[in-house]
């Protein structure tokens, strides 16, 4: 039996965020996004019915980042937990970017809603993929657990879309692009060729999904009057807690706007 198509955006929307299992979410996300894209559905936008929290599968156990149990990542059960903690990040950045839509874009341009889309499908096209090695490798996402850090982090800043461009794509997801080449090297280095190259292809999109979270976030700046790096410096303060980590990958960073005034004040040691 085919399931009925969703026929608005808050449908589409809703419809992700109120899926609690893992691989039917990514295929809802795939599939609105699909939608979208094709015009085939309506622009309704119902920013109050906005769940708090996504539904999410029973397992993996969600942990606090403090307690979650530290892992070396070396042999096939470090890799195994490498690549869970990864697909757990992109279950998280499919819901990140349908409430992202849902909660704010009814007062942004509609080319807003088309950039997040785009992002929440490819997001759920990471998921996907990384599920396929954890089962290559024996296993499913749920089999370890996971911290809660990132919805924390979008439930900080669920009455700001500035201050979640900032934190999320601007922090978070600008954090991968410093750390994924080498870890696509260790996997080489490992002679597991296939995570590799799904680690490149994430890697490669998620530039642009960071850069499209600069391209807003300048944007807002300008309609508030502020400049844009002095205006993440204080949304930063406000909603990240901590320093950012260097070393910086400069190069993928610039190619997303993010150039060195924006992160280097913030840089701990």
């Amino acid at each position: 039996m085919t399931e009925a198509l969703p026929e608005s955006l808050h449908e589409a929307v809703l419809g992700v965020l109120h899926t609690a299992d893992a691989d039917g979410k990514a295929r809802a996300a795939a599939a609105a996004a699909k939608a979208w894209a094709a015009g085939r559905l309506e622009a309704e936008y119902r920013p109050g019915s906005m769940p708090s929290r996504p539904a999410r599968p029973a397992r993996p156990e969600l942990l606090s980042p403090a307690a979650m149990p530290r892992r070396t990542f070396k042999g096939e059960r470090g890799r195994f937990a490498l690549l869970h903690s990864l697909a757990h990040i992109e279950l998280n950045a499919i819901d990140l970017a349908f409430d992202l839509v849902g909660r704010f874009g009814h007062d942004m341009p509609r080319a807003f809603t088309d950039d997040w889309l785009k992002v929440g499908g490819e997001e759920a096209k990471h998921f996907l993929a990384l599920q396929g090695r954890l089962a290559a490798m024996g296993g499913a996402y749920g089999d370890l657990p996971a911290h809660d850090g990132l919805w924390e982090a979008a439930e900080k800043t669920a009455h700001d879309l500035t201050a979640r461009l900032a934190v999320v794509p601007m922090v978070l997801e600008a954090r991968g692009l410093d750390v994924t080449p080498k870890t696509v090297e260790r996997l080489r280095g490992a002679g597991d060729t296939e995570s590799a190259q799904v680690l490149e292809m994430i890697y490669e999109e998620e530039k642009g999904h960071v850069r499209a979270g600069t391209v807003w976030f300048t944007r807002l700046a300008a309609t508030k009057g502020a400049e844009p790096a002095a205006l993440f410096h204080d949304m930063v303060r406000t909603y990240f807690k901590g320093a950012l980590k260097p070393p910086f990958n400069a190069d993928a960073r610039h190619y997303a706007g993010l150039d060195a005034a924006f992160y280097e004040p913030l840089a701990g040691g």
